[in-house]
């Protein structure tokens, strides 16, 4: 590309969805249609580390013969592929195995900084990567390690300078990457801004003294990510930030896969046009698209296919004809097709600017909240501002047309279009239940149940199905015990719900105690976590 050296992706494969080796190939043979030349595998502890054997366990970690065989597949359509590692934070799934516990941790996801077995880990860790990895590049992550030093590591060594903590670990990796091979390192330049007082992503430029920027080896590069700006002086005061951290700096966005289980297209693509013409205006010259999978890894990466194709014709300087011509020719799908598995989160229309306030601080996450919302709890319902589900109906139709003329991405329809038949019936299911409750109106109640209720498990329990079906063509069969368990419990509560309802219009019980707590508001239209979704309740 004319104003990249690197133009990339990344995969997210370490929160429960840990893509196929054949999954892998479909999609990185598509990208590189597209014009991008770098791909990244983030693997937190889904990779087989050598004498690590807790490592990844029961995680569906790649072995290293899979890794070579995605890097040379990878290597032949012309892609480098990098790995994504971390080596300071977001090692949390590590924690439960008494082989790491107690050992390497500091607080938190935090891996305990000067303490032997920590570095010992890192090197087994490169070890394995240089036998598995023909690039010489690595990403060590090192992001959002906000508390870092103030956990097991003060009770030990007392109050250290947060900057002279990071800036010594980070010398460390960086000389332990060395010794295998790996000449450079890019690590996210979020701590550099967040461990003194200063705001990251801001719009001002920031300066950094000598005492930090000369401690940073020279041969890291500095990451800028940002998922959520539209305002073009936050992306330039960025990336003159960071370009004060190291001589080469990345910019990283994002193709929004993550907390829910349907893509966001159209918001990640606003934010990328003015990302990528920041890019460009400031001579960054490697940026990467991050497809993360943030609360289980719902959201299939190939889905984001038409943010990805868009954000190349901009980096290309192509037209939109010329874009949605060669998407065509690349999957073998209308690009605005493509753009309908959106749809089951634009429950007031698929018109809706994503700069509305229904979309408030960033991508909306309707679709997976109403899904979860507990029917007598309705804490997600509570502040749901419409009556109107008729959407709904009308997006599984166009839907399953699509899954039936797609030759290669109907799984991904049909999944979408399942979804939407059963928030069909889901979306307004708390709103009625407490409504007609409140008016005390037990025939009501009655019929809701025999007939939304039971159809709304019928229609989930076809979403399970599809989902499945879905997971199972892209993924490993791993992590899909956590999305039997999640829809397993919606249908159950489901059934539970009408169970009691039935009781109390047929008088068996008095009251419904969930039912008798008013509502209170709630305005967040982006909540992320499935157990904040079902309940206020321990999960």
């Amino acid at each position: 590309m004319k104003h990249f050296d690197s133009f990339g992706v990344m995969i997210d494969c370490s929160r429960d969805a840990v893509p196929s080796v054949g999954g892998l190939k479909r999609f990185l043979k598509a990208v590189a249609s597209m014009g991008y030349n770098v791909a990244m595998l983030y693997t937190e502890d889904t990779y087989e580390v050598e004498n690590e054997p807790y490592f990844g366990y029961k995680r569906g970690r790649y072995s290293v013969e899979e890794l070579r065989e995605i890097d040379a597949y990878a290597a032949s359509v012309g892609i480098e592929l990098i790995p994504f590692i971390q080596t300071l934070a977001h090692l949390n799934q590590l924690k439960r195995w008494r082989a790491y516990r107690h050992k390497i941790f500091d607080i938190d996801d935090i891996l305990l900084i000067d303490e032997p077995k920590t570095y010992a880990l890192l090197e087994n860790i490169f070890s394995t990567l240089s036998k598995a990895f023909r690039s010489r590049r690595v990403h060590i992550g090192m992001d959002e390690a906000h508390h870092v030093g103030l956990g097991k590591y003060l009770d030990t060594h007392g109050f250290t300078d947060r900057y002279a903590l990071l800036t010594k670990h980070l010398k460390r990796v960086c000389e332990i990457a060395e010794k295998y091979g790996f000449t450079s390192t890019m690590m996210a330049n979020d701590l550099f801004f967040n461990l003194s007082p200063g705001v990251f992503c801001s719009d001002e430029v920031r300066d950094f003294p000598p005492a930090i920027t000369e401690n940073i080896p020279r041969n890291c590069e500095m990451v800028y990510w940002d998922y959520f700006a539209t305002d073009e002086a936050r992306y330039d005061a960025m990336m003159r930030s960071t370009q004060k951290l190291s001589e080469k700096s990345w910019f990283s966005g994002g193709a929004w896969t993550w907390n829910t289980f349907t893509p966001h297209n159209r918001y990640s693509m606003k934010r990328n046009e003015i990302a990528i013409e920041a890019c460009i205006r400031n001579g960054v010259r490697q940026a990467f698209f991050t497809l993360w999978g943030d609360n289980g890894g719902e959201c299939a990466y190939e889905s984001v296919l038409p943010a990805l194709m868009h954000a190349a014709a901009v980096a290309r300087g192509i037209s939109e004809d010329e874009m949605k011509r060669e998407f065509l020719a690349i999957t073998g799908e209308r690009f605005d097709d493509m753009m309908d598995l959106d749809l089951p989160n634009y429950i007031f229309g698929a018109d809706v600017p994503v700069e509305s306030p229904y979309f408030q601080h960033s991508a909306c996450n309707y679709a997976k909240t109403h899904l979860y919302d507990d029917p007598f709890l309705g804490t997600m319902s509570a502040s749901l501002q419409t009556e109107d589900n008729s959407l709904f109906p009308q997006y599984a139709e166009r839907l399953h047309s699509l899954a039936e003329a797609s030759e290669r991405y109907g799984l991904l329809y049909e999944t979408a279009a399942c979804l939407c038949d059963a928030l069909s019936k889901k979306l307004l299911l708390a709103k009625k239940t407490g409504a007609l409750y409140e008016k005390g109106d037990k025939q009501g109640l009655l019929a809701l149940a025999q007939n939304d209720y039971a159809e709304c498990i019928r229609l989930v329990d076809a979403f399970h199905k599809a989902f499945r079906r879905q997971w199972y063509a892209v993924n490993k069969t791993f992590g899909f015990e956590v999305h039997d368990a999640r829809l397993g419990g919606l249908k159950c509560r489901l059934e539970s719900c009408m169970e009691r309802l039935t009781d109390y219009a047929e008088d068996r019980i008095s009251d419904i105690a969930e039912l008798d707590e008013p509502l209170l508001p709630y305005k967040d239209t982006y909540v992320t976590s499935w157990a904040e979704m079902i309940s206020a309740n321990i999960v």
